[in-house]
């Protein structure tokens, strides 16, 4: 029977679990303004490579993470769930690699846990937190449980969102006093879909922890939103809002925080536009048509270790043992033998979650500039991607059919403050999201997708190429007949385009699907400016000027027409 809430059509999940259930026998439940400086404006050398001068670093973390009770199938007993992590652990063992263990407090307490924790600890492998909240752990703390099973999904009982500062921290002293009697040590992970900032910042200050993770982007997957942030990799945290990065280091969680599940960096965003909440395209291996397929796993690896990303590159392998080891066992084993294979080729890095974050920290004193890119498309369709990642803003360029265009540019404000850092979540869904400019999920029906696109008639586009170092992506986008080009250039400041050669006319032109709320309060030819959650923000421009094109027709916005061959803008916090 699927459960469906008409007060909220983001209450999702039991509809996701049981549907998932009956079709596969397996389920899905996972869940100020600064003064900044544009480097952008400085001249553009085309680039002809499309490798960076250093290779980045491609760092794996092997994450399991562990519940006790399985409340939604009789078929997942507790023994099943123990059986699986068992097998989890054989299959690592047998192929010399190590991983990360995250216990919630229920399987923490249960000594078969202890005991092959131990085990693998022994080898290697790290121990940590997986930071949903269940019934023993409430109670450890003092305080009265309000979940309808001893472990409740729901997100204003399942997570750290749902309960007061106070109860909080009593909740995170009591898990780190058991896991310290238990195994010797304070945990120096500690990963869950979503740990809020108050939580964090806790755990930082008081317990030193190195690392932790939390879900990738989703909008109402599980009745789950997180939005706009930080695509891929780690970020540090805003001390006022976990999800966003923070744009100083006073005001930051000094933890670095991992997305998780390995994101289709294509498919993934665009997963179901227009429904109550999205698919998952990722490498998580119960996945057939993703992570527990052969031809799909192949691909992300060979996207992962071979295009020339910025920075470094990351992504979390692993499961949860709830979805079992029968559901999982095809695409992980394939997954970890592939590991194995790219390990002693020594074009990937192995490492536990805590070992990464030590890595993180000591490289980075700032959230850095990164970037995924994939040049290649699993279905056949010729599309590209690049996601760039900064602690000031986030950007996704998608090519397709020779045409190009930002499908995303989220601004980052580490002033913006969660509504659940005040008052708790009641309601069993959450929402995290940051400042949109293009949105082209949210803003976008299948039938009308939204977007920032090259408006070029006579430019016929060929295959981007790609140079990513000192923390600067340039992507030199040419004619098919090598007439003229576009580079495009983005730094963690701001983004400049410029055309060379025979390109024709063109500007940028921001179009959504007709009626979509969007955020923007003017448009002026020097700066547009928006409004969202209380905050100000906005884009100045640097070269070219913006135009207010709505009246011209239902789902126009804006559009940035170029000065000279070239536009450029400044994306800002606050304004």
């Amino acid at each position: 029977m699927a459960y469906k809430y008409n007060e909220n059509i983001a209450y999702l999940t039991p509809y996701v679990f049981y549907s998932y259930l009956y079709l596969t026998n397996l389920f899905h439940m996972r869940r100020f303004f600064l003064p900044l400086v544009l480097a952008a404006v400085c001249g553009l050398s085309a680039c002809s490579k499309t490798e960076s001068e250093q290779p980045s670093p491609r760092i794996v973390n092997i994450i399991n993470f562990i519940r006790y009770t399985e409340p939604r199938s009789d078929e997942i007993t507790e023994e099943v769930l123990y059986q699986t992590v068992v097998s989890q652990a054989e299959d690592l063992r047998s192929k010399d690699l190590i991983g990360t263990y995250l216990l919630q407090y229920d399987a923490l307490i249960d000594s078969s846990y202890q005991k092959l924790m131990k085990e693998e600890m022994a080898r290697g492998c790290e121990v940590g937190a997986w930071w949903e909240i269940t019934q023993p752990h409430v109670e450890a703390a003092g305080m009265v449980w309000r979940g309808r099973f001893p472990w409740d999904w729901h997100a204003h009982v399942d997570f750290s969102v749902g309960y007061t500062i106070p109860e909080r921290e009593k909740l995170v002293d009591v898990y780190m006093e058991k896991f310290k009697e238990v195994f010797g040590e304070y945990p120096k992970s500690v990963g869950s879909w979503f740990i809020d900032a108050a939580t964090l910042a806790y755990l930082y200050d008081k317990y030193s922890i190195d690392a932790s993770c939390n879900c990738k982007d989703q909008v109402g997957t599980d009745g789950y939103t997180l939005w706009g942030g930080y695509w891929n990799g780690a970020y540090y945290p805003s001390r006022q809002n976990g999800y966003m990065p923070a744009q100083t280091a006073e005001g930051d969680i000094h933890v670095p925080v991992f997305r998780m599940l390995g994101s289709d960096p294509i498919y993934q965003y665009e997963a179901r536009v227009g429904g109550a909440s999205q698919s998952v395209e990722s490498l998580e291996p119960v996945y057939t048509e993703g992570g527990g397929n052969l031809k799909w796993i192949d691909w992300f690896f060979r996207m992962f270790t071979g295009e020339p990303h910025l920075g470094y590159n990351y992504v979390q392998v692993g499961q949860e043992n709830s979805f079992t080891w029968n559901a999982m066992e095809k695409g992980f084993v394939i997954q970890t033998e592939r590991l194995r294979q790219l390990s002693d080729e020594g074009k990937v890095r192995i490492e536990t979650l805590g070992e990464t974050g030590r890595w993180f920290k000591e490289l980075y004193s700032q959230t850095p500039p990164t970037s995924v890119i994939t040049t290649e498309d699993t279905r056949g369709t010729g599309k590209k991607t690049l996601w760039f990642n900064s602690r000031n803003y986030r950007a996704n360029l998608l090519w397709e059919g020779g045409c190009l265009k930002f499908r995303d540019i989220h601004i980052f404000n580490e002033s913006l403050r969660s509504e659940y850092m005040d008052h708790p979540d009641t309601l069993p869904v959450f929402r995290y999201e940051t400042l949109p400019v293009v949105d082209g999920c949210l803003w976008s029906s299948p039938e009308n997708m939204a977007g920032l696109r090259f408006v070029a008639p006579s430019f016929d586009g060929g295959d981007p190429e790609f140079i990513s170092r000192d923390g600067v992506q340039e992507i030199r986008w040419p004619s098919a007949t090598g007439s003229g080009v576009f580079t495009i250039r983005m730094t963690e400041e701001g983004i400049m385009i410029k055309s060379k050669g025979k390109t024709g006319q063109w500007h940028l032109e921001l179009t959504t699907v007709p009626g979509a709320d969007l955020p923007f309060t003017m448009i002026s030819p020097s700066e547009i400016r928006a409004s969202m959650f209380g905050i100000d923000y906005g884009v100045s421009l640097t070269k070219g000027v913006a135009e207010d094109i709505h009246e011209e027709g239902p789902g126009k916005v804006f559009k940035l027409v170029p000065d000279h061959g070239a536009v450029g803008f400044i994306l800002l916090p606050n304004k």
